[in-house]
């Protein structure tokens, strides 16, 4: 599995970006992934953004919590993060995630900067 990630930038305070992860070499297994997005910025772990199952279930870390949207498309073997009003805290390089029972992958990372 390839994630390819894109869509990190530069935004100021209050602003959106949107991410998008696209997976190959999937094919009809994309449908039976979880997916899920994780930020590490300078000097801190990886952590959790925002999952969404196979079945459209999604999980939210609570900083970001009615601020940032998960979705997926599976058609297009696609995940989105829609991130609005955007805060400099915010600022990290972003990781799409996909698992299926034991195989995990991760993509290349974005980076989103926040200025204030």
């Amino acid at each position: 599995v390839q994630l390819q990630a894109s869509g990190g930038g530069l935004v100021q305070t209050g602003g959106s970006l949107n991410l998008s992860c696209v997976a190959s070499g999937t094919m009809s297994i994309f449908n039976h992934m979880n997916m899920g997005w994780y930020r590490k910025a300078p000097g801190k772990q990886r952590e959790l953004v925002a999952t969404i199952t196979s079945t459209g279930r999604t999980n939210y870390a609570d900083p970001v919590k009615g601020r940032f949207t998960i979705g997926r498309d599976n058609a297009m073997r696609m995940v989105n993060l829609q991130m609005n009003s955007l805060r400099p805290e915010d600022t990290a390089v972003y990781y799409c995630n996909s698992e299926i029972g034991s195989l995990a992958s991760w993509g290349q990372g974005t980076q989103v900067t926040v200025s204030s």
